[in-house]
């Protein structure tokens, strides 16, 4: 019986680990998978230069490119058991990265793969009606069994590699985004600052201004009040004297 496989990350609680692992047909895919053991696949996975082996998520699921979907279902269902984080707990870290690469090559098949048949087979039609219309034999690459799935492979490389340049991208120019905005907050940031600081001080220097004034003013006032008392003395009288 069909089930698909819950996404689980590397430090779920108890219980739920228990009920992953008490899943049915856990123990016969890990019996049945006699190729490559766990510890196997998440070498294989994680291994420098995956990123690159990863284009082809056919490879990266070892399946053949000519299986049904339900097939591929299958196969993503035993390599999730196989990598899950919870069946390696000694090796949790790559396995979680194993198990979501592996769920990437997945999806990324589902919505694909009919793209890249249709636009191979809409090619070879393009071709064959151009031979025919110069009069040439119409023996293309769908004619050779050989010769079709080279040319399938070819054709399915060529564009996960663009899917892959183009996700590339389009991370490259969120991080610029985000960068950018950064920059644009910390300037903000440090504007108000400067303009805090110019603030702060402009009202200190206002308010110097206003007690040097004052100090003049009462400075000014004592010293004309002292010199008008000086200059009001009255003059000293002299004594006449009588002979």
């Amino acid at each position: 019986m069909a089930y698909s496989i819950p996404h689980i990350h590397s430090n779920p609680d108890s219980d739920t680990k228990n009920v992953f692992l008490g899943l049915p047909g856990v123990k016969q895919i890990e019996k049945g998978d006699l190729v490559l053991t766990s510890k196997n696949h998440i070498e294989r996975l994680t291994r420098p230069g995956s990123s690159y082996f990863s284009l082809n998520p056919f490879e990266f699921l070892q399946i053949d490119p000519e299986v049904t979907d339900e097939e591929i279902k299958k196969r993503f269902r035993q390599l999730s058991i196989l990598v899950h984080p919870d069946k390696n707990e000694d090796d949790a870290d790559r396995a979680q990265k194993a198990f979501e690469t592996v769920d990437k090559a997945y999806k990324l098949l589902l919505d694909q793969e009919k793209r890249i048949r249709g636009t191979h087979c809409e090619r070879a039609k393009k071709k064959n009606q151009q031979l025919k219309k110069e009069g040439k034999p119409t023996i293309v690459e769908e004619d050779d069994p050989e010769l079709f799935k080279q040319a399938v492979y070819k054709q399915r490389m060529k564009l996960f590699a663009q899917l892959e340049i183009k996700r590339k991208e389009r991370e490259a120019k969120e991080m610029h985004e985000r960068k950018r905005q950064r920059e644009e907050e910390i300037e903000a940031q440090e504007k108000a600052k400067r303009e805090r600081e110019w603030q702060k001080n402009f009202e200190e220097g206002r308010d110097g201004h206003v007690d040097s004034w004052r100090n003049f003013q009462v400075n000014t006032k004592g010293k004309k009040e002292k010199k008008n008392r000086t200059f009001l003395r009255p003059p000293k009288v002299k004594m006449e004297q009588h002979e």
